[in-house]
């Protein structure tokens, strides 16, 4: 790829057989972000940590998102930040909202619906424990993203079997092709 990538995992940060983990290991040029505490992230803290990483690039980056990292980036969005990404590959995002989250929200409740700045992919599943079909079609419209369903995927981790997942890598790859073609 011709541009940065900027990974933003999820709530608890993620494991060793987790996509992003083995994408970073095939790329290692690429960046995860870091956060102070990947269990009780802070919403203002982790957008100004995603805010330095993206200055930090020699361009604009694309961010490539799990869970919680989809809703710091719409949150991000929303900053004001005068500093650019080229586009965003979002999987699986959490519905902060929801009794189904995990965990406190800690600032990233309600969850943004503004269109988002940048051309973006949501890729979700249609049994996703921490976001219904229903309200991932909601926010990817609202947040004007190409939604690609994939089925019965859970949460699109390690966990639901979602290790290496050259598909999801496939498409990242279709995706950035059109932003730099």
């Amino acid at each position: 790829m011709n541009c940065d990538v900027l990974v933003l995992t999820g709530l608890w940060n993620s494991g060793p057989n987790h996509w992003q983990t083995h994408w970073e290991r095939k790329h290692p040029e690429w960046t995860r972000v870091p956060h102070r505490d990947w269990n009780n992230p802070q919403c203002r803290e982790w957008v100004a940590e995603l805010d330095v990483a993206i200055a930090a690039c020699d361009g604009p980056p694309i961010l490539v998102a799990h869970s919680l990292g989809c809703v710091l980036a719409a949150q991000w969005a929303r900053s004001g930040s005068p500093l650019r990404i080229a586009g965003a590959f979002l999987v699986a995002p959490s519905d902060v909202d929801a009794p189904s989250y995990p965990v406190g929200a800690n600032g990233f409740a309600p969850m943004p619906l503004d269109k988002l700045p940048f051309p973006n992919m949501l890729v979700a599943s249609n049994n996703d424990p921490y976001m219904t079909a229903e309200r991932v079609r909601t926010f990817a419209a609202a947040w004007g993203s190409k939604l690609v369903e994939i089925g019965h995927a859970g949460h699109v981790n390690g966990d639901a079997g979602y290790g290496e997942w050259p598909e999801g890598e496939q498409m990242l790859q279709e995706f950035c092709a059109q932003l730099t073609g």
